[in-house]
């Protein structure tokens, strides 16, 4: 069938059944000028034997019945030999009223919760999914496509200003955000899991590298040497002290790091135990950090930021669209895939797609299934009839003109009982 209310006939097997319905209507006719010409017949030789008058009683009512069945046939379709006799072309005269009772018997009968329940939680759905993700063509199909309208997508992203609403939220809920109990947080499981000793021993060996330096040492004995007396200086006392120093820290360095015991490590942890407690608790401390996070946000440095990395992805996703690169695509057809494999393997994770589909859909067409039922009613009343009875007789014509065939027989059969009962009388 075509739109605007027109059907096509080239379905296949359409032009042999057309055929076979042109020969069954002639053989039905034939059939019918064969009972007519016999009860002609019977009636011009009944007086030569009385047999032919029980003839001639079984093709009149033969030709009778198959003359009211093809009247009932036609007159199903249209008007038989195109006269306006009422109640004929009931088809075509019926048209609107048709269209309104299919649309509500699909309404009632079809778009029912149950019935309609029970079919959606027939199909397994999450199943459907996980195969079809599974497919790599249909995976690589699917990111494919989605790199064809990922361009479009952010183009229309920009120009409707959705990125300045997204940006204006995602500033709103950083600086909604108190950072000081949830730096407090983070250092405590820092401490907790004992990363800040590896972080004691970086500094540490940070500390001993830069002490050990020359430029460095010259630079504390310089120090001490403006602080020294005159007379201390001349027995090159700066020299000794600072290689005192040096040695003594980096000898103090070394214990502590290859000792996990060292009493340091315990003043330590207290250290920074003692820091995230006033991190948690001080204002002041929490002022500070939300200053620090104004202070940040507002910087300009932070958009034009933000705007690079956006530019950049823009131009990436173009670059991925237009086949200029194939990273993305690999990386989109291999993440469509590996879902459908954690998928068909999560059982769970399926049963509760099929119930969320069944929910979402059985919804959504309790919803509108009235629309559906004016949508069919709609569609029926707009159809060509002329057109649709051609398609109707094409698929049941046949059958129909065997009911001319079965009409000329019963009524054939009825006649002649009758006649014979008369005749029964008549001896009697």
């Amino acid at each position: 069938m075509t739109t605007s209310g027109t059907f096509s006939f080239d379905a296949p097997g359409d032009a042999a059944r057309a055929a076979e319905l042109r020969r069954v209507k002639l053989l039905a006719t034939l059939v019918l000028a064969g009972t007519l010409a016999l009860f002609v017949t019977a009636k011009l030789l009944l007086p030569m034997h009385p047999i032919f008058g029980f003839v001639a009683a079984f093709a009149e009512a033969a030709t009778i019945g198959g003359l009211a069945d093809w009247y009932a046939v036609v007159a199903l379709f249209r008007r038989p030999l195109g006269l306006p006799i009422p109640h004929t072309a009931i088809i075509q005269s019926n048209q609107h009223r048709i269209a309104d009772k299919l649309g509500e018997f699909i309404e009632v009968h079809f778009l029912e919760a149950a019935p309609v329940d029970a079919k959606l939680r027939q199909i397994d759905f999450g199943s459907f999914i996980a195969d079809w993700l599974r497919d790599r063509k249909r995976s690589t199909d699917l990111a494919r496509f989605t790199l064809r309208l990922l361009p479009e997508a952010v183009s229309a992203t920009e120009n409707s200003g959705l990125m300045t609403f997204i940006t204006r939220r995602i500033t709103t809920q950083l600086q909604s955000i108190d950072l000081a109990p949830l730096a407090a947080g983070t250092l405590r499981a820092f401490v907790a899991e004992g990363r800040h000793q590896g972080l004691l021993d970086d500094i540490l060996r940070a500390v001993h590298q830069s002490l050990t330096q020359p430029e460095t040492m010259a630079m504390i004995r310089e120090k001490i040497r403006g602080e020294l007396p005159t007379l201390l200086k001349l027995y090159r006392t700066d020299k000794f002290l600072v290689n005192k120093i040096v040695a003594s820290a980096s000898s103090f360095f070394e214990e502590v790091r290859s000792d996990p015991k060292h009493p340091f490590r315990g003043e330590f942890d207290r250290m920074v135990l003692s820091f995230v407690d006033r991190l948690g608790s001080d204002h002041t401390y929490a002022d500070r950090i939300a200053g620090l996070k104004r202070d940040l946000l507002a910087r300009p440095e932070l958009g034009d930021l933000a705007r690079n990395i956006w530019s950049n992805t823009r131009g990436f996703i173009e670059r991925s669209a237009s086949g200029e690169t194939q990273v993305l695509q690999h990386y989109l057809a291999k993440m469509f895939t590996e879902a459908g494999e954690a998928l068909a393997g999560d059982s769970e994770l399926r049963s509760e797609i099929n119930r969320g589909l069944v929910a979402v859909l059985g919804s959504f067409i309790a919803d509108q299934k009235s629309g559906v039922s004016g949508f069919i009613a709609d569609q029926v009343k707009a159809w060509d009839m002329g057109q649709l009875i051609s398609l109707i007789e094409i698929n049941i014509g046949k059958d129909l003109q065997y009911i001319r065939f079965n009409g000329a027989l019963i009524g054939g059969l009825a006649g002649l009982g009758l006649y014979s009962g008369e005749m029964v009388l008549r001896w009697l």
